[in-house]
């Protein structure tokens, strides 16, 4: 690799680094930011569409819960650990456009952003059920390593309505979409994941088809 691919290397690693602390950031500093001014399931209505809602939960992204709490937290820690080491290797190869690796990037930050919580939010709050939670010393908080709860709160009840009497299983019961509470490091992974699909899907294909393989040689633009 010569001097001037090297330097590109460089740069696109370099911005992409930032960008993963970036989003990170905006990812902590508003989960502290409800995490501390809020209690748990309090609601502040922006638009009769879009609502800041407080909610913690132990799953993966939107909620979702798979396992013990313990073993979900070692599993995301392990998952995105070789996550990145790949996403460094793409970079080092020169192999994909910057857009796509851009877009993993992206997914990354996302996952560390909730295994943020997960990890650590347990040793440094107190709980938020029934009184904001304040920031404590370590070991203080309300749980314990790898115990943490991840910090929801966007929530777009997009249409509210009524499944009609004759619909199986749900009949008369509420519909709302969009129904699950997320937070900003769940909006990354999603918005990385149809990036991906929408705008490289040859690529992301090659590049599932070459792990442990060989990369290919060319990549969309």
């Amino acid at each position: 690799m010569n001097r001037r691919s090297n330097f590109f290397t460089h740069h696109q690693g370099v911005v992409l680094l930032l960008m993963v602390l970036f989003l990170l950031l905006v990812d902590q500093v508003i989960k502290i930011w409800v995490k501390t001014t809020m209690i748990e399931t309090q609601m502040h209505e922006i638009t009769s569409w879009f609502k800041i809602y407080f909610i913690e939960n132990e799953g993966m992204a939107y909620g979702i819960t798979l396992g013990s709490k313990l073993l979900l937290t070692v599993f995301r820690l392990v998952a995105m650990s070789a996550a990145a080491y790949y996403l460094i290797k793409l970079v080092r190869g020169r192999v994909y456009s910057f857009g796509f690796v851009a877009c993993l990037a992206m997914i990354v930050a996302g996952g560390f952003g909730n295994i943020i919580d997960s990890v650590f939010y347990g040793e440094i709050f107190t709980s938020s059920r029934g009184e904001v939670a304040r920031l404590v010393p370590w070991g203080e908080g309300y749980g314990t390593l790898l115990h943490g709860k991840v910090v929801d709160m966007f929530y777009f009840p997009i249409i509210r309505t009524t499944y009609p009497d004759w619909f199986p299983f749900h009949a008369g019961e509420e519909f709302i979409f969009f129904s699950p509470i997320f937070n900003f490091a769940d909006a990354c992974i999603s918005v990385g994941v149809i990036a991906l699909l929408l705008f490289y899907p040859r690529t992301f294909s090659q590049m599932l088809d070459g792990i442990g393989k060989k990369s290919p040689k060319a990549s969309e633009q």
